[in-house]
């Protein structure tokens, strides 16, 4: 059998097994043939484990993002038919409102923080990435999704908490697919 993706030379890459399984679970979700309910939501949380020689995290997280894509272009349609479109984006200018609000904080409380002795994401760092978030939602300055899925920020003890932060820029995603 042909590998779908790439596969790491050297190191680890995620685990074959669980991204070929859940790829077939997406296709049946998306083509409407199996009983398992998928969505946006779903793929952009998706993880795998990391074994050698598996599949080029890169790769794969680039189809992840199609994927996503696709999904969220799907629930939007549904959603306008079911629901109208002045609805759908009454609903994402709501999300955005609360977004829009936590990123207006002050530099430095825009999230909890962890302990001081435990990693959390290095406040001045996810403060400057907020900003521009703000602006986007603000003045429509440029950002794209694919720059807000991917952001890496460095660590420092008793930085911002990963999971919130995380949960702000999913939000942020969702919204941003919604209007497209």
């Amino acid at each position: 059998m042909t590998p779908h993706f790439p596969l790491v030379k050297h190191g680890k890459g995620y685990a074959i097994d669980e991204v070929d399984a859940f790829l077939a679970r997406a296709r049946e979700a998306y083509d409407e043939t199996g009983d398992e309910t998928m969505t946006s939501d779903d793929l952009r949380a998706a993880s795998f484990s990391m074994k050698r020689k598996g599949y080029s995290p890169v790769h794969v997280d680039a189809a992840l993002e199609r994927l996503e894509d696709a999904f969220a272009r799907r629930e939007r349609d549904v959603a306008y038919e079911e629901q109208g479109r002045d609805r759908w984006l009454e609903d994402a200018t709501t999300t955005a409102q609360v977004v829009l609000n936590r990123l207006a904080r002050p530099d430095r409380e825009r999230f909890r923080r962890v302990s001081f002795i435990t990693q959390g994401y290095r406040r001045e760092d996810v403060d400057a990435f907020a900003r521009k978030i703000e602006d986007y939602f603000t003045d429509g300055a440029p950002i794209s999704v694919d720059r807000v899925r991917s952001v890496v920020f460095p660590s420092e003890r008793g930085g911002y908490d990963e999971a919130q932060v995380d949960a702000v820029l999913d939000a942020v995603v969702s919204v941003m697919l919604a209007v497209r």
